[in-house]
């Protein structure tokens, strides 16, 4: 099977995954986001799509199940490879499979990174407002929380980061950065030079990056994911890679950790029995994405803009005090709604009121007080109908 086999019309691309899921289709769904609220709710919470699994993968998933290849993941050879063809297409970057490891998922994957490269007790500095689970992984794993809060456009604040960095360390003690690229809530792709100057703080300061990197596939057209392992200075931190949020096979698990060429040793040190959590059959799903759906993952990337286009529209239309600055990746969108007067959590009163699910912008940390973060990944008409309940809940 190559690339081509999800090459399905005649435009030489598979039809938009987001229009291809009823309201009733998707109800059948057992999984949290179709189960964590009442049947009248409308889920635009957790990180899952909207969409049918792409062809390539249902394939590949399904003669895995019919010669009964259903036992322990052998290494992370295959899951390596596909990833770096993949990284080398879309990236120009590449990397040896000697430099990974399997992990069962991306923040267990974190997890793991940190205890080699931090000890109890120390510090782990974020860009709040951050995906929630950084808070609530760090803090069990009895390391501190610093925050590096994002500036006011949304993006990585150099002086900010220092004074984090310089905090972090102080007592000569070891210090992590977490850092999220694409970034999750606010979709703000990082660049190059910013990602260099993230590298040169973290070399100054001897701070060890963590870059979760599990929405690099899906920046929109336009933009450009520069992983952090490939800037200068990025030798010594680590990436932890996925194609579940991208390709929606949370439910299928495997993950990747890749380390630069300085920590290459450290990776090495890994407990074995790390690698035993990830699915083979995961394995065998994320590969067959990497290799053969990226024509699916271009229609859905073609799809995600024309969602945040017309979200853009609907909040202009029925709710105009609400801001969001337009990111340039993940799926998600990040609501400014202070100007509602709906408090801290405005997600609470588009529950109650609207029946709509949104996250919870306070979980997010420093700057989420009066936002929500929206998923995307949905299809027009239920987008449509969730700003509708929105507008009806103010």
């Amino acid at each position: 099977m190559d690339d081509q086999a999800d090459r399905d019309t005649p435009g030489g691309r598979p039809p938009n995954p987001l229009t291809r899921c009823t309201l009733e289709d998707l109800r059948r769904r057992t999984s949290a986001k179709w189960r964590a609220y009442d049947p009248d709710v409308l889920p635009l919470w957790v990180a899952e799509m909207d969409v049918p699994v792409a062809e390539p993968v249902a394939e590949a998933v399904q003669e895995a199940l019919r010669r009964g290849d259903t036992g322990y993941p052998a290494g992370p050879d295959e899951y390596a490879d596909a990833l770096d063809g993949f990284a080398r297409r879309r990236w120009d970057w590449e990397f040896p499979a000697s430099r990974t490891a399997l992990v069962p998922d991306v923040m267990l994957g974190v997890v793991e990174m940190l205890k080699l490269v931090t000890s109890p007790g120390d510090a782990v500095v974020v860009n709040a407002p951050v995906y929630t689970p950084f808070y609530q992984f760090v803090t069990h794993m009895d390391r501190r929380v610093v925050e590096a809060p994002l500036d006011a456009a949304g993006r990585l604040d150099p002086a900010t980061l220092e004074s984090a960095f310089t905090r972090a360390t102080g007592g000569g003690r070891r210090a992590a950065y977490l850092l999220c690229s694409p970034h999750n809530p606010t979709g703000t792709v990082h660049t190059a030079d910013e990602l260099a100057q993230v590298a040169a703080l973290a070399g100054a300061f001897g701070v060890r990056v963590v870059a979760d990197e599990i929405h690099a596939p899906l920046v929109l057209p336009g933009a450009r994911h520069v992983p952090y392992l490939s800037v200068p200075g990025g030798e010594t931190g680590f990436s932890l890679m996925s194609a579940s949020k991208a390709w929606n096979l949370a439910g299928l698990k495997a993950a990747l950790a890749v380390a630069g060429s300085g920590a290459a040793e450290e990776l090495a040190a890994l407990p074995e029995e790390v690698s035993h959590g990830p699915s083979h059959v995961g394995i065998i799903a994320h590969a067959a994405a990497l290799r053969h759906a990226t024509g699916w993952l271009d229609s859905l990337l073609a799809g995600l803009a024309d969602n945040r286009a017309l979200l853009a529209e609907l909040l202009a239309r029925h709710l105009p005090e609400v801001r969001c600055i337009p990111g340039e990746g993940t799926f998600l969108a990040w609501l400014d709604c202070r100007g509602l007067g709906l408090g801290d959590d405005p997600a609470a009163a588009f529950l109650e009121r609207g029946r709509v699910a949104l996250n919870s912008g306070p979980a997010f940390g420093t700057g989420g007080a009066g936002h929500a973060r929206l998923n995307l990944a949905t299809s027009p008409e239920i987008l449509r109908e969730a700003v509708r309940r929105m507008a009806s809940a103010v």
